[in-house]
Parts: structure tokens; sequence; C-alpha cells
């Protein structure tokens, strides 16, 4: 497989991947309104498995290009990077919702300052990246093996840890995937050239998949409600840990059969720029919401939800259009040269094995 075929199909998968995180904002916002389930939510309950294991798999498939940077270089790009994004962003929806729309700016201000210790709402995603690259570091600088990490992150996964920090229960959640895709990145790189040949065997392990993660979510019973599914048999730790990587996997192994289709490039292109649409889509979300109901546009629960879901993503889009059109405002999709640490020029050392690494 090429480099640029392995760079699509990434994409392909990271397109699939921001679709269905927004997919779940968009439903579970509307349902809450409307106290009402859609077609979405059945979506979303069959991803609910593999849907954030995935992000954070495809997160650390390039980890390796990296990690083998000096401290300064890597912390620069693996951990400013995605902290910066972070801060400038929850400070632009925090002073939306609460300083400007619901007039409150001493709330606003609270939500920002408490945003430093806890990450805000959605953007825990992009806050955590942070610290599972910190941990990856630290792990690789400590030379601790793969197998004594992997084994740390699945315990973490299975045991039930509910604490008062959000942020490291997330982390506790996930970080097992992003440490898989980085270790086994040849594997799933391999595993994904291999069936990207033989697009009938993709069909049929897809549909056998399906089924059995269909099965194993919906059964013995299921309950999908306005905000929150409850799933059944996949909820079992370590089955569900089981069925987060087998998802996974899915995902990819599809993201390679939708880039042989032409038809299919818009997917790619939403993968390309995911960052862009995980940042900005909130606030078209929230806005077109609150018009749509406010005026009775769209009734059915399912229908509004799929709307919404649509123009969150395209707004962010046109955003990004408008933005490197115009030259105004980069500083929200790129970061500028005061944000980076001084002298972090991201040399890597001459043995470094360095792989094609994805568009951001």
């Amino acid at each position: 497989m090429s480099d640029k075929a392995r760079l699509n199909w990434v994409d392909s998968a990271k397109g699939i991947s921001i679709i269905l995180v927004v997919m779940l904002y968009a439903a579970n916002s509307v349902g809450k309104d409307t106290g009402e389930v859609g077609f979405l939510h059945y979506i979303i309950g069959f991803a609910t498995p593999f849907r954030m294991p995935e992000f954070f798999l495809i997160s650390g498939l390039f980890l390796s290009m990296v990690i083998a940077r000096d401290w300064k270089a890597y912390i620069d790009r693996r951990f400013v990077h995605y902290l910066y994004f972070y801060a400038l962003w929850a400070v632009i929806i925090i002073v939306f919702k609460y300083a400007i729309f619901s007039l409150h700016p001493a709330h606003a201000l609270s939500l920002i300052l408490w945003s430093i210790i806890e990450p805000y709402s959605l953007l825990w995603f992009i806050y955590v990246l942070a610290f599972f690259s910190l941990a990856a570091k630290i792990a690789y600088s400590l030379k601790i093996p793969h197998w004594a990490m992997l084994i740390f992150a699945a315990t973490l996964q299975i045991l039930p840890i509910d604490t008062p920090i959000y942020a490291f229960n997330q982390f506790s959640e996930y970080f097992i995937y992003f440490y898989v895709g980085y270790v086994f990145a040849p594997r799933i790189f391999g595993i994904v050239e291999y069936f990207s040949k033989r697009p009938l065997l993709i069909v049929g392990t897809l549909l056998l998949w399906a089924g059995i993660n269909g099965a194993l979510v919906f059964l013995p019973q299921y309950q999908a409600m306005p905000t929150e599914f409850v799933m059944g048999f996949a909820a079992i730790p370590g089955l569900h840990l089981a069925l987060a990587l087998v998802g996974a996997m899915a995902v990819c192994i599809s993201a390679s059969l939708f880039v042989r289709f032409k038809t299919m490039n818009w997917l790619s292109t939403i993968g390309n720029r995911s960052i862009v649409i995980f940042l900005a889509f909130s606030l078209p979300m929230g806005i077109s919401r609150e018009i749509l109901q406010r005026f009775g546009i769209i009734n059915d629960t399912g229908m509004l939800s799929l709307t919404i879901l649509i123009i969150a993503i395209i707004a962010p889009l046109v955003l990004y259009w408008m933005v490197q059109k115009t030259g105004y405002g980069k500083f929200l999709f790129e970061r500028p040269a005061w944000a980076h640490i001084p002298g972090a020029k991201g040399s890597l050392p001459s043995k470094a094995k360095v792989r094609p690494a994805p568009a951001e």
C-alpha cells in the first residue's frame, strides 16, 4: 500500500470518527430538549463500544514518528499543541455561550478558570490527548516495556474507576486505545493493507462483526434514552475492551473500502479537517438547534438531529475555508509562533524511523 493510500484510509477513518462524535452530541442534545428518541440514537448505541476508542487509536498511530524527539520538541508538538487549541476554544465557547448569549459574564469567568483544572465539556477529548502523549513519552524515556504499559492501561480501562477528577476518569477509560495505536501501528497498517486488497472479504467480515457487535450491544436488554444509551452485554468489563478494539479495527478496515470509491472522497476530506470540525462544531450545533426548535421548522427528533449534525459538520469547514481565503483568524486552527516553546525545532535523532504522518 502506498503512503498516499495509507493517508487516505486514515483520513477516511478519522472522518467516520468525527461524524460519530458530532452525531453523539447532536442527537443527545436534541433528545434532551424533546424528551424523545430518534433513529440516530440507535446508531450511536451501536457505535458506543468503539466510537471514542477508534478516535484515540487513530491518534496514536503516528506517535512513533515523534516520540524519539528531545523533550522540548516533543512537549511542543504533542503537549503544548493540544493544550493551545483546548484553551483557545474553551474560552471562545464559554464566552459565546455564557457571556454573550446567556449574559452571565461572571459565570463564564468561573468556568474559564475551572476549565484549567477540569476539561470543559466536549473539549475533554483534546485535553486528555495531551496527557496521553505525555504519559507515552514518560514511559518511552524510562524504557518501560510495552507489555507492561499495555497491562497497566488495560487494567485502568477494566477497573470501575470513578473519581471526582473527570480528566483522570477519562484518561483511565481511553489511554489503552491510544497506546495500542502507538505500539501496534505496523500491525494495524498490515491488517488494513491485507483487507484493502480483498473487498469481498471486507464486506463479509464487516457483516459478521456488525451482527456480533449489535447483538452484544442490544441484548439482553437495552435502553435508548434521549440523552444516554444503556448497553447490554457490551457493557461487561473486559468484553467492552475487546469490542472496542475490534470495532476500532472494523472502522479502519471500512475506511480502506470507502477510499476505493471517488464518491466517498468527501469522507476523507472531512477526516483531513477533523480537528477543525472537532474544535468548532459545538457553536453552530447549538445555534442551529435553538433556531430550528424555536421556530418548529423540523419536529421529528431523528430528522432534527440529522439536520443539526450536517450543519455542525459543514459550518466549521466553511469557517476554515473563509479563514484560509481571507488570512484572518488563522490562529483559530493554526498555532501561532508565540504559542511554541522557544528553541523547539522538532529535530529527530538520526536513527529514528520516520513514517508518513496524516494531515491535521
